[in-house]
């Protein structure tokens, strides 16, 4: 089981860490970049060695790495684009102006096993970076980049298109799986060399009917199993997906009546060992991104999809208006421990996939990112 916890927050990076095996307490044990605006943390199982993205707005991004858990923090490179053609000039399916030029860091996430040093990251405004040395340096993934279908993505919550999601395949380290607002999915088979868009199955209800299943969905968070990696899971805009297939097509498996009153939400996590188990933390679209009638829950279902389970031991049932980002969910590899963290700073944690939840904070700066470390 893992025993710290990773929380990046509006105004620094939160070291969580579990300090009592008898009563199950989780405390704040330290602190980085406080007082910054940490986008994105990642714990690389690999060698543990932990990295931060920052954003400093007209300052740009800046990228750390820690290889002492994080007693101390190295500054390390981040990706640049390259330079724009003269007088070209891109526009994304809004017609809003994309530059060519790092927006912030969206995704962050480990090459396979057997690629030592190897990191993906996602940004906006839609560009993919693989870095072979620890993320020291970054090369742009050019054959999505400059693919002419990337023009057709579009912001959703944010104004650039940006990449989200990023799985590599446990089984092959090749084939990466990346989930894009407003972009759909894209699976390469080969390192990137490649790739194609994978979204059937998935449907829009905010689109004219002839452009429902228009390959340019909206996917909030996309995650795969570790055991069985032929089967991911999709929070989607306007409900939830399943493939079992590598993508080759998905399931909508929302299950309004179950899940009622929402299948709206960004975050997912998926079991380690068990497939067909996933957890979602709901929230009330569009305008109100809010949790469904002031009460934070979490849902679980345990059957691909057909029946989900409303959990709400633990959680504020009363006024409480959480609403959870994508990153804000994980799962550790027990598959027992969860936690998740939301805008106003709380910070739960459950033992038993969910059945009861504790609270470790409700002070934190806004949450964007929850990691086991």
């Amino acid at each position: 089981m893992s025993n710290r916890i990773l929380a990046a927050t509006r105004k620094g990076l939160f070291l969580v860490d579990r300090t009592s095996s008898s009563t199950g307490s989780w405390e704040v044990t330290g602190t980085a970049f406080l007082a910054e605006h940490v986008i994105m943390a990642m714990a690389d199982p690999r060698d543990g060695s932990l990295y931060a993205s920052l954003y400093h707005g007209h300052f740009g991004t800046k990228m750390h790495r820690s290889t002492d858990g994080g007693k101390s923090w190295t500054e390390i490179g981040v990706p640049v684009y390259p330079k724009q053609p003269e007088g070209e000039v891109q526009k994304d399916m809004w017609g809003r102006t994309i530059e060519w030029k790092l927006d912030r860091v969206w995704a962050l996430e480990p090459g396979g096993k057997d690629e030592p040093g190897v990191l993906w990251c996602g940004t906006l405004p839609g560009g993919l970076f693989r870095s072979g040395d620890s993320g020291a340096t970054w090369e742009l993934v050019e054959a999505l980049w400059y693919d002419p279908r990337r023009l057709e993505w579009m912001g959703g919550g944010a104004d650039l298109p940006g990449i989200h999601s990023i799985c590599v395949d446990p089984h092959d380290s090749r084939r990466v799986t990346i989930g894009v607002s407003c972009g759909g999915v894209w699976v390469t088979t080969d390192g990137g060399k490649t790739w194609d868009v994978h979204t059937k199955g998935i449907w829009s209800a905010y689109t004219p009917p002839d452009q429902m299943d228009n390959p340019n969905q909206d996917v909030h968070r996309v995650v795969q199993s570790p055991s069985d990696p032929t089967v991911l899971w999709a929070q989607h805009h306007n409900g939830i997906f399943r493939t079992s297939n590598r993508c080759q097509s998905w399931e909508d498996v929302s299950n309004l009546k179950s899940l009622s009153p929402t299948s709206f939400g960004f975050a997912v996590a998926v079991h380690p060992r068990e497939p067909q188990t996933a957890w979602f933390v709901p929230g009330v679209k569009d305008e109100h991104r809010l949790p469904p009638e002031g009460k934070v829950v979490v849902a679980r279902t345990r059957d691909g999809g057909q029946n989900y389970e409303i959990l709400r031991n633990g959680l504020p049932q009363h006024h409480a208006y959480d609403l959870t980002y994508r990153h804000g969910l994980d799962i550790d590899e027990s598959g027992d421990r969860l936690a998740f963290g939301s805008t106003t700073g709380s910070l739960w944690v459950t033992e038993d996939q969910g059945d009861s939840w504790k609270t470790v904070s409700q002070h934190l700066p806004p949450i964007y990112c929850v990691r086991f470390a």
